[in-house]
């Protein structure tokens, strides 16, 4: 991870000190960004605007950008917990009933390409004065986080093979036993994936969710707002951007840290799945 931001930090750099002020174009069209200072300022002078005040008299900059994720934070962890939580129960119900995987997956496929634009006002219209602003951003990100679980579980879950299934009928287990016993410990290297794929769709889901519904607190509408001042200060639109980015890496930290109390269940994947 480090690794990845020092050569993100380096590439954005490097393009600046010889990209083009006014960016490439290619055949009349522009195929990279300008390499201006309004368009791409330094990485330090967005590192500087984090220390100084947001407005005159005010609070820093770094102060707000962290309030701003900590609300996020908190609408994303909702949406994940949601999302996942209907995955696994999705998947469970596909992999027991093969009528129910026919008839569902190509639905929970193809709402996927609706755009999320578009749908979370609906979502917000839905949702009214029975939900405040935060639960509906909320089950936006569980929208996006779902899809990734529901689809990886799925393959976990048929993934034993039919020796390993055959064993567990010859036990006279039931369905719910080979469940715990057999398919969930050989869909778990499945499983951490796409809990990494759901946790980054949530940040996705709840930084959209607070723009288009215009939800504020979050780093989402914050952003938004700082955009406004594009022209006179670019870096404190960049330091906004840079809340998101390290939010989304906080975020898969945190469900990178949820396969550790699941490691010792290794062992048992690889058994049943040789």
């Amino acid at each position: 991870m480090i690794a990845g931001l020092v050569a993100a930090a380096l590439v954005w750099e490097g393009y600046k000190a010889v990209g083009d002020p006014e960016g490439t174009v290619l055949f009349g069209v522009r195929v990279l960004p300008r390499a201006d200072d309004l368009s791409m300022p330094h990485l330090w002078t967005v590192l500087q605007r984090l220390a100084d005040p947001e407005m005159t008299g005010g609070r820093p900059v770094w102060l707000v950008v962290a309030e701003a994720c900590l609300f996020t934070l908190g609408i994303t962890a909702a949406g994940f917990l949601a999302g996942a939580l209907i995955g696994l129960l999705l998947a469970a119900m596909m992999q027991r009933f093969q009528i129910i995987e026919r008839g569902l997956l190509p639905y929970v496929i193809l709402s996927q390409t609706v755009p999320l634009v578009a749908l979370a006002p609906l979502i917000a219209g839905w949702g009214g004065t029975l939900m405040p602003a935060w639960a509906t951003v909320s089950v936006i990100a569980a929208y996006l986080a779902f899809f990734p679980v529901a689809v990886g579980m799925l393959r976990g879950l048929q993934s034993p093979s039919a020796a390993g299934a055959e064993l567990m009928r010859s036990y006279a287990a039931g369905w719910w036993r080979t469940l715990v016993k057999l398919r969930f410990p050989a869909a778990l290297p499945y499983l951490f994936p796409a809990l990494r794929l759901a946790g980054a769709a949530a940040v996705v889901g709840a930084v959209v969710g607070e723009i288009s519904t215009g939800t504020r607190g979050g780093i989402g509408r914050l952003i938004i707002e700082y955009s406004r001042e594009a022209t006179s200060d670019p870096a404190k639109v960049y330091t906004a951007m840079l809340g998101a980015a390290v939010l989304g890496l906080l975020v898969a930290g945190l469900v990178a840290l949820l396969e550790l109390p699941l490691m010792r269940h290794r062992r048992h994947v690889e058994v049943v799945t040789l």
